[in-house]
């Protein structure tokens, strides 16, 4: 009988090969589409895949194929997408350098070849930057599909590095549509609670152009299929029964046992350790090959053979014999870019796990030294962090800190800040296990945001350089906890030196960590960072805590202390040389300026800015600078200007690659867009904003506004669906005005549109106990206006009735505190003022006529509807059915023009109380029925039904409770019954309640 240790037919998996046909059938057809496939180890994940990969190419697709790498504990940065992009290179030749369109050099970081070594690497530290890298290579892959199906496959996810997974979560949330399908296969044992890709595949499975098949092990007819293929008959069945029993329907398993049967051999030979079986073939093997298998397995799931031609002792031609021999034996498995790797991860593992510890060290020192020796044998972009590896695992401090540096470096100019702060955790682990000459030798790189060095050469002050790269680098990670940690700790080293400007320097990166991790504003440590800079020299620590400042002033301080931070911050970071601390302190000002009156002063620095930004590709400062001028116009009520620009920084954006500043653009878009009472627009601005974004804030400021946008619409699943996500997304610490009011404002419409405005009331007042900022009126006035609504529309409701006077002098105080400055912000002041008067019953036309000629001058029309609306209340309360009725009509007319169903509704039912026609329709409508019913009768008919007594009827319809009553005597005369019950319920039985609708008026 011949034995084979793999099936040459694919068993089972038919549900599962028909999932992955369906998503390569939606790829063809320009929906890209992404699978995730789970299973434990050995379960045929790779099988399956690699099954999957040969049908797609058979259908013509371009197929790539990648994995992840366990290099000791740490995964290289991108190494599955360079390993990708290595593949279509080989498969494409020019044609993908064509794709990367003049942005090769950028995209070199995660394939080289594709730019010029010479070219200058992106600033390091930079976020727009990493954005630009992302955005690049989902332009790429868009770019290669448009000519076939591109059919990439990632394996071993589990072993991923973060900067990948944040790579592919960016590539499945913003690929356009376009024929593309992503394959990843992962260790779904290994993922346990904490593990790093429980997270990632939660995040994806929201998403719902991803799909997730988990493999389960073989049933007992299966592994009797597999048994047969592998032999090429049918086993007895005792060995089939044997074997599923001690394989337990694993695949792998079953091919290591029948791999190990010689002739009618039963399995029962084989001891009980799963380790013992892995190792039963490699022992098998002649002692040269199994040595240059233990060799390999130290190398990495996956080894160069140049590099294992290094460390291997024999010649090239016992190598080669060695490895043909582990290949045949399917234990290595040779890859098309000259590499090795073992055909199943659980196999080097047992390998490695079998070494001897001092033999494990000294493959790692021998792996190290002939990489040092001759750094050519791996790829330049994986070469420090091997380098790194090899000198940890060999257990020599001394050698593997300055390889942990140097990899931390490589990995920030590759944007993959993970991994640095990674390496730079190692680092600290081994700083006390080297010599203090090694420690003083080594520092990080000197371009850390303005981070102030000096000339003297000290091991405590090398430590603080460390210390102040791992802060930022676990900000940029978003690990700010962590970030925090380390500056307190560099706190309290520097505390008993005498650096003022590295004291400086770590207070203002304490600042910003309290504020993300909400702990206080952050302005005790700036000012202390400030304080510590008195007296010395400027410097470019001065111009960085200033700036910072001025960024917090923004968010928290927009006043005259605030505007002369920006001030001070400018003119330094003139004098420093550094232009875009120069253009963001210029765009803090122009801002503050703004929030603080002085528009036309404000927005000439903005604009100025903008524009240097644009000439002198800064595109550092192009968030700032473009998304706050487009927020600033439509803060101060220059919503079609605002448009203007925003439409201008989309090209920008594009031209760019910088898709998540252009999240923030379709943001501000969409508030103007909803303020001009274009909503449709504004719908789609808010989706594209949505679809694209892709971290949390981003993906917080597009669900606030769609439910903002759902809330005026009416569609209240909708908007508790956005407000969850906002709620989700937002970091802790945001406590400015400008995301935590617009957020409050949203959780307040809901609750008042549900009836519950005793939430609503406590959401205001938590809000208002907050604090507030001087200038917060763009982000303030809708929020008091829509407490004050609330508390209007519950003007008749009971349960508001014991709060009301306090909720509504607490509105009122919290008003006076805001800024008038524009008139978009004076309007909301006497809106605010009217709907308060109307919550107390006290509201006359001429409060009314002050808030809506003040709307009428601006381009408000929702605002302005709703303003009508309550106005009309006040002129039927006076008796002035006239006025009421054209007001009326105009808000009733306004409010289906913009599809706001919830005011549409309002003006309809106040209009069916006062029997006011809103159309020329509804005026035709047939004074009677064939009951002999007025249209009054109709509806004091429909609150007889309703239960209301004479008097709640004539509170209603605006009459007097004599006249409710002889409209009542007529109504039971008519139906000819002999009391209120009898009457309603003739009234539903013959249908008489359903010809009266808001509508008919």
């Amino acid at each position: 009988m011949q034995i084979r240790t793999v099936s040459p037919v694919f068993v089972g998996r038919t549900e599962e090969s028909a999932a992955l046909d369906r998503a390569l059938a939606a790829a063809a057809d320009g929906a890209p589409r992404a699978v995730l496939i789970g299973g434990e180890a050995g379960v045929g994940k790779t099988r399956l895949l690699e099954e999957t990969l040969e049908r797609a190419r058979d259908a013509g697709a371009l197929t790539a194929v990648g994995a992840c790498v366990e290099a000791g504990a740490d995964g290289l940065p991108f190494a599955p997408v360079s390993t990708l992009l290595r593949s279509l290179s080989r498969s494409l030749g020019d044609e993908l350098g064509e794709a990367a369109g003049g942005f090769g050099g950028e995209l070199a970081l995660l394939l080289p070849e594709l730019g010029d070594p010479a070219a200058p690497p992106a600033p390091a530290g930079d976020g727009e930057a990493r954005g630009r890298l992302f955005e690049l290579t989902a332009r790429l892959l868009d770019t290669l599909a448009r000519r076939r199906t591109l059919v990439l496959a990632i394996e071993d996810l589990h072993w991923s590095d973060r900067s990948t997974r944040e790579l592919l979560g960016y590539l499945l949330r913003s690929l356009p549509p376009g024929r593309v399908l992503l394959l990843m296969t992962y260790r779904s044992d290994d993922i346990h609670r904490r593990h790093p890709l429980r997270p990632f595949l939660a995040e994806l499975d929201r998403l719902r152009t991803v799909e997730r098949i988990e493999l389960e092990r073989f049933s007992r007819e299966e592994v009797g299929r597999q048994l047969t293929g592998i032999h090429g008959s049918r086993p007895p069945e005792r060995v089939i029964e044997q074997i599923h029993q001690r394989s337990d329907g694993n695949a792998f398993f079953v091919e290591e046992l029948a791999g190990c049967l010689t002739g009618g051999s039963a399995p029962g030979m084989l001891s009980d350790s799963v380790r013992d079986l892995l190792l039963v073939r490699v022992e098998a093997l002649p002692e040269t090959v199994q040595r240059v298998i233990r060799i390999a397995a130290r190398g990495g799931s996956r080894v160069e053979h140049a590099l294992l031609r290094a460390v291997v002792p024999s010649g090239e031609d016992e190598l080669i014999d060695a490895l043909r021999t582990a290949v045949g034996a399917n234990l290595l498995r040779a890859d098309e870019d000259d590499t090795y790797r073992f055909r199943h991860a659980l196999v080097r593992e047992a390998v490695v796990d079998d070494l001897l510890p001092g033999e494990r060290s000294r493959l790692s020192r021998r792996y190290a030294e002939a990489l040092e020796a001759d750094p050519t044998l791996v790829g330049a972009d994986e070469r420090p962090a091997r380098l790194a590896g090899f000198w940890y695992q060999a257990q020599d401090p001394a050698k593997a800190l300055p390889a942990a540096l140097s990899a931390a470096d490589e990995a920030r100019s590759r944007h993959a800040y993970a991994e640095q702060l990674r390496m730079l955790e190692r680092v600290l682990e081994l700083w006390d296990s080297v010599p203090p000459a090694v420690r003083v030798a080594q520092r990080p790189p000197r371009d850390v945001e303005s981070y102030p060095l000096c000339d003297c050469v000290d091991e405590t002050l090398s430590h603080l350089d460390v210390l102040a790269e791992v802060a930022v680098a676990a900000r940029l990670t978003g690990d700010s906890e962590r970030a925090l940690s380390v500056v307190k700790r560099a706190l309290r080293i520097v505390e008993e030196l005498d650096h003022p400007l590295r004291a400086a320097w770590f207070w203002t990166q304490k600042a910003k960590m309290m504020r993300y991790v909400a702990r206080g504003t952050g302005w005790d440590e700036l000012d202390r960072a400030q304080r510590l800079l008195a007296g010395h020299e400027p410097s470019p620590t001065h111009a960085h805590v200033l700036t910072e400042a001025a960024t917090w002033a923004v968010l928290f301080d927009a006043g005259p202390r605030g505007l002369r931070t920006a001030e001070q911050a400018e003119e330094l970071a003139r004098a420093m040389g550094n232009e875009e601390a120069e253009l963001h302190a210029l765009v803090s000002r122009g801002g503050l300026m703004a929030e603080t009156g002085d528009a036309a002063e404000g927005l000439a620095l903005m604009r100025a800015a903008a524009q240097r930004v644009q000439e002198g590709h800064h595109v550092n400062v192009f968030t700032r600078s473009h998304v706050n001028l487009q927020s600033i116009l439509e803060t101060v009520g220059r919503s079609r200007e605002s448009l203007e620009v925003g439409d201008e920084a989309l090209k920008l954006a594009d031209r760019w690659r910088l898709r998540q500043t252009a999240v923030w653009l379709h943001r501000n878009r969409g508030d103007s867009l909803y303020s001009l009472g274009r909503w449709e627009e504004a719908r789609a601005a808010g989706r594209a904003a949505a679809g694209d974004a892709a971290s949390p804030v981003n993906r917080a400021l597009a669900a606030e506004f769609l439910a903002q946008l759902a809330l005026a619409r009416g569609d209240h699943a909708e908007a508790e669906a956005e407000i969850a996500v906002m709620t989700e997304q937002y970091n802790a610490y945001d406590q400015s005005v400008q995301h935590a009011h617009p957020a409050a404002r949203c959780k307040l419409l809901l609750a008042a549109a549900r009836g519950r405005i005793l939430d609503a009331r406590q959401i205001f007042a938590d809000a208002a106990a907050a604090g507030r900022s001087p200038g917060a009126g763009a982000y303030t006035w809708p929020l008091v206006h829509a407490a004050a609504v609330a508390e209007g529309d519950a003007a008749t409701v009971p349960a508001a009735g014991p709060g009301r006077a306090e909720a509504t002098a607490l509105i009122r105080r919290y008003a006076a505190g805001l800024r008038r400055d524009y008139p978009v912000w004076q309007a909301h002041a006497a809106l605010t003022e009217a709907e308060l008067r109307r919550a107390e019953g006290t509201a006359r036309p001429a409060d009314w006529a002050a808030a809506t000629a003040g709307l009428e001058e601006l381009d408000r029309p929702y605002l302005l509807a709703q303003a009508r609306a309550h106005a009309a209340e006040a002129h039927l309360a006076e008796g002035d059915r006239k006025g009421a009725g054209a007001l009326l009509l105009r808000a009733y007319e306004a409010a289906r023009a913009l599809g706001a169903a919830p005011l549409e509704r309002e003006v309809g039912l106040l209009a069916q109380r006062a029997r006011l026609p809103l159309t020329a329709a509804a005026a035709r409508t047939p004074a009677r029925d064939d009951r002999g019913l007025t249209a009054r009768e109709r509806d004091v008919l429909a609150l007889v039904a309703a239960g209301r007594s004479n008097r709640q009827i004539a509170e209603e319809l605006f009459i007097s409770p004599k006249t409710a009553s002889v409209h009542v005597s007529h109504i039971l005369a008519k139906l000819e019954v002999s009391g209120r019950g009898e009457a309603a319920a003739l009234a539903h039985r013959l249908g008489l309640l359903a010809q009266t609708s808001p509508a008919e008026g």
